[in-house]
C-alpha cells in the first residue's frame, strides 16, 4: 500500500547505519529540577533542566514579557538540525523581535538533531537517550508556568521536523495544547516515513530506535492522520510553499545552507503530503487554516514569513 512503502534506496541507508539495539529506560517524569536559570535580556532567559528522562541537562531558552501577569505559553519546536546554544528560530529568523511586547512565553528547547521530539523505543549509539515527549509534555510545562507566570493554556508549533513533532505530540497529548502550528511539515506519519527515516540515517542514527519498522503499532501510535479525531476542537495552522523559487531564493540562510539545493524538491513533497492531511482533516469535519503558497522553498526566510501569518491564527486562540 501507499502508505507503507519505503523506497528500496532508504533501506539501503537504513542497513548502512544500523547497530545493535539498547533498550533503554524511561525514568519518572515528577523529578526534574531547575538547575540555573540565566538571563539572557530582559525578554530572555535560558533555563537548564536536569531531566530524569533524558539522562542529561537540557537546555530551553524562554521568550518572555519583561512585566508580570500571568500568559500563554508557545512551545515551538525547531528542525532536523538545530541551533548551537540555541534555538535556531533566534539565530535564523527575527522571533525574538516579533514576539516582543506580546504577552506570551515562547518556549525553544535547544537541541534534538533528528529526534522528532518524541520518546524513542530505544537508545542510539549516536543521539543516546531520547525521551522528548517526556520531557516536553510531562516534565517542562510546569517548570514554565512556575517560573514564567505561565497560566496552563499553551499552544504547540514547529517547522519542518518539529512541526511533525507538533502534530504527533498534540494528537497523543490532546489534553495539554489548545493550538498547533506547522511550518512545511509533513502531519501524515505513513506518507512521511521514508523521508523520516532517511533524515534519521543521514545524520548518523538508527531510525529504527525511534518507532521500530514502519508498519509497526508505534507508527500507528505517532500519525497524527489516523489520529486526527484528537485534534478536533483544537485551533489548527498548516503552511507549505510548492518548491517554486519565490522572494527569498537570493537570501542564502548559513543555518541550513543545504536548502539552496534541496529546498525546493523538499517542499514538493511537503506540498503533497499537506494537501493530502487537509483532504483528511476536511473529511472529518476538522477545521484548519491552510495557508498554500504558489512559491517557496523549504528554507527559512519563508518560515519566517509563516510564523509571522500565522500569528493571527494562534494568537487569539490561546489569548495572547
Amino acid at each position: 500500500m501507499r502508505r507503507r512503502t519505503i523506497a528500496v534506496a532508504v533501506l539501503a541507508v537504513l542497513l548502512a547505519v544500523s547497530g545493535p539495539l539498547v533498550i533503554g529506560q524511561a525514568p519518572p517524569a515528577s523529578a526534574a529540577q531547575v538547575l540555573r536559570i540565566d538571563a539572557l535580556g530582559a525578554h530572555r532567559s535560558a533555563v537548564f533542566v536536569d531531566s530524569p528522562a533524558m539522562g542529561s541537562v537540557i537546555q530551553v531558552q524562554v521568550l518572555h514579557p519583561a512585566g508580570g501577569g500571568s500568559r500563554p505559553s508557545y512551545y515551538l519546536l525547531d528542525g532536523l538540525d538545530p541551533g548551537v546554544g540555541q534555538s535556531t528560530w533566534t539565530n535564523a529568523t527575527d522571533a525574538e523581535a516579533f514576539f516582543r511586547g506580546k504577552n506570551v512565553n515562547v518556549v525553544l528547547p535547544v537541541g534534538g538533531q533528528a529526534s522528532y521530539y518524541t520518546d524513542w523505543l530505544h537508545e542510539d549509539p549516536k543521539f543516546g537517550r531520547y525521551r522528548w515527549e517526556t520531557f516536553l509534555t510531562r516534565e517542562l510545562p510546569p517548570i514554565i508556568d512556575a517560573n514564567f507566570a505561565g497560566n496552563g493554556v499553551d499552544a504547540i508549533g514547529g517547522l519542518s521536523m518539529g512541526g511533525n513533532a507538533a502534530f504527533i505530540l498534540a494528537a497523543r497529548n490532546p489534553h495539554l495544547y489548545t493550538a498547533v502550528a506547522g511550518y512545511s511539515v509533513c502531519a501524515d506519519t505513513a506518507l512521511g516515513a521514508g523521508g523520516i527515516m532517511f533524515s534519521i540515517a543521514n545524520r548518523g542514527g538508527n531510525p529504527f530506535n525511534m518507532w521500530g519498522p514502519p508498519g509497526s503499532p508505534e507508527w500507528a501510535a505517532h500519525d497524527p492522520a489516523l489520529l486526527a479525531e484528537r485534534l478536533r476542537g483544537k485551533t489548527l495552522y498548516l503552511s507549505t510553499g510548492t518548491g517554486i523559487p519565490g522572494p527569498h531564493e537570493a537570501q542564502i540562510k548559513p543555518q541550513l545552507i543545504e536548502n539552496i539545493f534541496l529546498g525546493g524538491p523538499v517542499e514538493v513533497g511537503i506540498n503533497v503530503c499537506t494537501i493530502a492531511f487537509g483532504q483528511r482533516l476536511r473529511a472529518l469535519g476538522i477545521p484548519a487554516q491552510i495557508d498554500y503558497s504558489p512559491v517557496g522553498t523549504h528554507s527559512w526566510s519563508y518560515w519566517q514569513d509563516t510564523l509571522h501569518a500565522s500569528w493571527s491564527t494562534i494568537g487569539p486562540a490561546i489569548g495572547a
